[in-house]
């Protein structure tokens, strides 16, 4: 065989001959063919297991269900035997919950009544009461006023006609007596030890000047300023209540009293007395 000869059947053994590339793919896909169908079983007997217990659970389900509905079955059964039994229908239950219905309309207008009745007798006792409170609290006052005449009786303490007509309050005779008056506290107390003079003396809200002092005849007189006004007061005697009005800018204003209980040369020895409600000028 000639160099040529040989060169030709080289070549063509060559083009005939199958690629390695093609091989090794081949492979390849083998491979994952095989472990996709691998896959695939697995899978398959996965969700064949997980049907089998699904069927299992719904089994069950389906068990439980027939116990459940044999047992409705049964209480029906009894209810239907007990109401036969009562021989209750649904037109007496109707009708016995229509008389309810009406006892109850009648028990609360019969509570409304009652109620009712029990404002009256209530308004009607506060009534009673209220005027009973009043008839206690008068008789409190007058056996209030009662005790406190006993105890100026007691004490000495008296009321007389002052020189103005006007029925005095207690009036003290000397400095003992005076403090059972303030003691009292029912009128203001302005004691006073006034001296002849010719210039007034401030006692309280007034002003006062004693004028003449009669020992002898236990007489003086005096002159009061109060409210822009002079008054005089002449010839008083001792205990002599000495009554005028001041303090009010129109009108009489309130009563005033001066009590004289102790006389001696050009000396006068007494109190004033106002109202609580006047105040101290």
């Amino acid at each position: 065989m000639t160099e040529e000869a040989k060169e030709l059947h080289y070549e063509q053994g060559e083009s005939l001959a199958t690629p390695r590339w093609v091989a090794l793919m081949l492979v390849v896909l083998f491979a994952g063919l095989s472990f996709a169908l691998w896959r695939g079983h697995s899978a398959s007997q996965e969700l064949q297991a997980q049907l089998a217990k699904a069927g299992q659970r719904t089994d069950m389900l389906a068990e439980q269900l027939d116990r459940t509905n044999t047992a409705l079955a049964e209480v029906k059964g009894q209810l239907n035997i007990t109401m036969e039994k009562l021989g209750v229908t649904r037109e007496e239950i109707h009708r016995a919950r229509a008389a309810a219905a009406t006892a109850q309309k009648q028990q609360e207008a019969s509570d409304l009544r009652l109620a009712q009745q029990i404002g009256d007798v209530r308004k009607d006792s506060d009534a009673k009461l209220g005027a009973v409170a009043g008839e206690v609290a008068g008789a409190k006052s007058d056996i209030e006023a009662t005790r406190k005449d006993l105890e100026a009786a007691k004490s000495g303490l008296q009321r007389v006609i002052g020189d103005a007509g006007v029925m005095s309050g207690l009036i003290a005779r000397n400095k003992e007596e005076l403090e059972e008056l303030r003691r009292r506290g029912e009128r203001n107390y302005y004691e006073f030890d006034l001296r002849k003079s010719n210039t007034a003396q401030r006692i309280g809200p007034i002003q006062m000047r004693l004028n003449k002092v009669d020992v002898k005849k236990s007489r003086y007189t005096l002159t009061l300023l109060a409210d822009d006004k002079t008054i005089e007061k002449k010839d008083k005697t001792v205990n002599e209540p000495v009554q005028f009005y001041a303090g009010a800018a129109k009108g009489r204003g309130a009563l005033h009293e001066i009590v004289v209980f102790e006389l001696a040369k050009d000396r006068a020895v007494g109190y004033l007395t106002t109202p609580k409600e006047m105040a101290r000028q």
